[in-house]
Parts: structure tokens; sequence; C-alpha cells
């Protein structure tokens, strides 16, 4: 990116909530698992004339937790409004959503933005606000077809000041929001069945200018990747406009993401193009305060608090920590194999953050689809913290225990792994490793100390990694330095 620009970068994050029922109707909003389409239907949510909606409960409850957890003022009184556009998958040619009096509005969140050195930077939350989602479009040749079944379902939108600076900025917001709203159980931030959409409003000006310039409006962003890449490419198109000497045109894009660019879809729409007015057939919501205060008051610990408790209870580093709280079922694992183990919490955070995250990711896997229980891996980092087994065979019985399960002292047994601190053995393993290497015994012997580490490698081959490697080291220095005689 030319340093002569900067981006300005706002993001609206559309969450679909988990309740049972849809917005405004009483039909299922579970429509991913619809045996067929245009199953979960009524004429509230396919918009047939005289049908009228009833407020979701759940989800203005889950609606004000979301907005509390991001600093929001709740507002006690708050209205819908209709948003009149025309397409398909939208049964009423209109959406009932919330303009002028949403749920919550002025809220904050704090983020880390890797590629500058301010730590941390505020985004303003200028908005939180219901609505409901559209029909399902498949698009076929010459045909489209609609499946209704996501019609009506609750959706909360999460609209950002233009605060973010870079497309760094950007992820990490999306992140730490996509992590609250799974930590309130309000959305499962599974983005690849668009429970987890967002919508990139992108601008780019002079570095150091204080002004708003034309921005776009990247929709259905429906992952990070997608969401990174998107943003990016939009940045460097608008830097190479406005170098050309040309303007940037307020539009709606898409992402292809095959080609990695952005197409325009029509130009954008303002409040007024969309014609809001309020909803007629819903009253007006007043929230109670003392409802709204018992909600705040049951607000479980967020990843900014738990990070800070980590900190401060298991000595790690910030970074340590926010890997471990960025998902809630692992800091939730993290501190149950603490509690089951008597190696420190930074040790415990190695094995997580090294061998098990490398299964995860090469596996695909969940935390909650691997069976390996807390106490088991406890037992596990235990026997290598006490030197029952050395390192590389505790990762031998880690993966052991991954693929096929069982106990670890037992896979210790039956592989013979349990680590050995005889002398004798060590020694005669070693005698042999310096006879079958004079090459490298001659570079220490002529000043080159590092090859230690290489011939400690021969002697944990030469002893199937069973020797103990502190023992195996010092006996290791003592007879090369006995060849300088």
């Amino acid at each position: 990116m030319s340093l002569k620009y900067e981006p300005v970068i706002g993001l609206e994050i559309h969450a679909e909530l988990q309740t049972n029922s849809k917005m405004f109707c009483s039909c299922s909003a579970d429509y991913s698992n619809a045996p067929d389409p245009n199953i979960f239907i009524c004429p509230v949510c396919t918009g047939l004339p005289g049908a009228m909606p009833v407020l979701n409960r759940k989800a203005i409850e889950q609606a004000t937790v979301v907005g509390l957890a991001l600093n929001c003022s709740i507002n006690e009184f708050n209205t819908f409004a209709r948003k009149n556009y025309f397409y398909p998958d939208l049964p009423k040619g209109y959406q009932i959503s919330q303009y002028d009096l949403p749920i919550a509005s002025k809220g904050w969140l704090d983020i880390l933005d890797a590629s500058r050195t301010e730590y941390p930077m505020r985004v303003v939350v200028r908005r939180v606000h219901l609505e409901e989602d559209t029909a399902k479009l498949t698009h076929e040749k010459n045909s489209a077809l609609v499946d209704f079944n996501r019609a009506g379902v609750p959706l909360l939108e999460i609209v950002s000041e233009p605060d973010m600076r870079s497309v760094e900025a950007a992820l990490s917001y999306a992140t730490k929001i996509r992590a609250i709203l799974r930590y309130l159980g309000v959305n499962s931030g599974d983005m690849e069945k668009g429970v987890l959409r967002f919508e990139a409003n992108v601008s780019v000006r002079p570095s150091g200018s204080s002004e708003l310039r034309t921005r776009t409006e990247i929709k259905n962003l429906n992952s990070f990747r997608a969401l990174t890449r998107a943003s990016a490419y939009e940045i460097e198109r608008q830097i190479k406009v406005y170098e050309n000497g040309g303007e940037v045109v307020q539009e709606t894009l898409g992402w292809d993401e095959a080609r990695g660019v952005t197409v325009s879809q029509r130009g954008k729409e303002d409040a007024h193009d969309y014609r809001y007015f309020p909803e007629p057939d819903l009253p007006p919501l007043q929230l109670d305060r003392a409802w709204i205060d018992s909600i705040k008051s049951g607000l479980p610990e967020l990843p900014d608090a738990k990070t800070a408790r980590f900190i401060s209870d298991f000595k790690l580093t910030p970074s340590e920590a926010q890997l471990l709280t960025s998902e809630q079922t692992l800091a939730n694992y993290f501190e149950s194999i603490v509690a089951k183990s008597k190696s420190t919490a930074k040790t415990i955070h190695s094995w997580i953050a090294g061998e098990f995250m490398r299964y995860m990711n090469d596996s695909g896997l969940a935390l909650e689809e691997i069976n390996l229980p807390a106490e088991k891996f406890a037992q596990l980092i235990d026997l290598v913290t006490d030197k029952t087994i050395s390192g590389n065979s505790g990762k031998i019985v880690l993966n052991e225990m991954l693929n096929s399960g069982g106990d670890p002292a037992q896979i210790v047994k039956d592989k013979n792994l349990a680590q050995v601190s005889d002398t004798g053995f060590i020694q005669e393993a070693i005698e042999k490793v310096l006879s079958d290497n004079p090459k490298e015994v001659e570079q220490f012997l002529a000043g080159k100390e590092t090859i230690v580490q290489w011939l400690m490698g021969q002697v944990a081959r030469a002893t199937k990694g069973k020797a103990d490697p502190n023992v195996a080291k010092e006996l290791l220095v003592k007879a090369l330095e006995a060849r300088r005689n």
C-alpha cells in the first residue's frame, strides 16, 4: 500500500441469533436442519397479506446482552421500522429493522492492531440493532430458486464507526466480535454456514488527513480470509483510481473469491433510498431498567476480563493469555488441565499452543470433537514434568492419545518410553556416538561448541529418546572434554 494514503474502514457485522423461533413468528429458526426447502414457513415470514408480526422476547434479550458486552447504552425506548427494497429473497418487499432508535448504541471495543505500535486501539460501536434475515436464493442457469426457511430468522447488526486504519485492525475487530458472540452463546460463529457475515465500508485518504472520502461497501463476506483479501484489494484499487486522476464512485461491491477482485453490484444506497418509516404493526418497545440491570449482572466473563485474569493468576504473557482466551472452550479446557495438574500454567500453555493446536490445525477438528479429557492431558504433561518421560516421548504419547485414546501411563509402559537416568547406559551410548562421528568430535575440539546439540540428537536417537537429556548432556560434554588430552 502506498504510504501517501491510509485506509478508513468501518464494519457492519450481521449475526444470526440462536433462538428457537424466528424474529416475528413461531416458525423454527433452525433452517440449516430443515429436511426440505420451504418447510419452516407461515403467513408471517412469507409476507402474506394480513399476517401480523409478534416480537421474539429471546431475540430482544440476546440483543441486549450483546449491546451490554460491547459497552453500549441500552435504549429503554426503541422502535422498529420498515426498510423498503425489492429483491426476490425479501418476501414482503420490505425488511422489518430498526433505524432511528436501535436497541443499543454508542459503545466501544478495544482491539490490537498488529500493523501499528499503539496498543490497544478503540473502535466505536455506533449501533446494535435487530432485524430479520432474508430468504436464501439458489441460482441455476437462467432461473433462481427461493427457500424461505431462513426468511425471518433473528439477525443482529453491529455497526462500527470508520475507526480502523488497516486490514489488520479490521481483522482484529471482527475476530473479537466473533469471540464475544460465542462467549455469550448467542451465535455459533460458524461462518461456513453463513450465520456470521461481514460488510466492509472502505475508503482511502491522504495520510494524515481527517477527511472522509467516498466509500464503497463490500457485501456478504463470510470468512476472515474474504474480509482481509477483499478489503486489501479494494484499498489498492481506490489508491490507483486517485493516483490516475479519477474519482471513487459510491457503490455496493461483491467479492469474487476465485478471481480475487471486487465487482460492482449496484449504486450504493443511502438511508433515504430505503424510505424508512415506523413499522405500523409493531408498537414501540419499552425495556424495563431493572430487567436490563438483571441481564447486565448475569454477563459471563468476557475475553478481555479472562485475558487479564490469566495474566494475573497464571503469570502468562499477554500473547499467551490471548491465545487461550480466543475461544471460550479452549480457555475452559486450559483451566481444567491446570486444576488437575502439578505442572506450571506456562508449561501447560506450551503443550496446548504447540503439539495440541498443531494437531487441531492438521486434522481440521474443533476442540469439542477431540476426545482427550483434561485429566488425561494433565497426567501426560506431569509425566514429562517429573522426568518420567522425555519431552520427545511426551509428543509420541500425545499423538497416540489424540489418535487412539488411552491412558498416558499405560502407553508409556506399552511403548517402553520411560526415561532412563542410568549413567552407565547413557555413557555407553555416548561413547558409541563419539566413535561413530570422529569428524564432529574434531569440530568440537577445534572450537565449534554448537556441534554439541547435533551430537545430543545422535545420543537421543541411540537411546530411542529414553535418556534423561540433562544427564546425557553433562556426560556428553565430559566425554568430549576428556578427548582434549
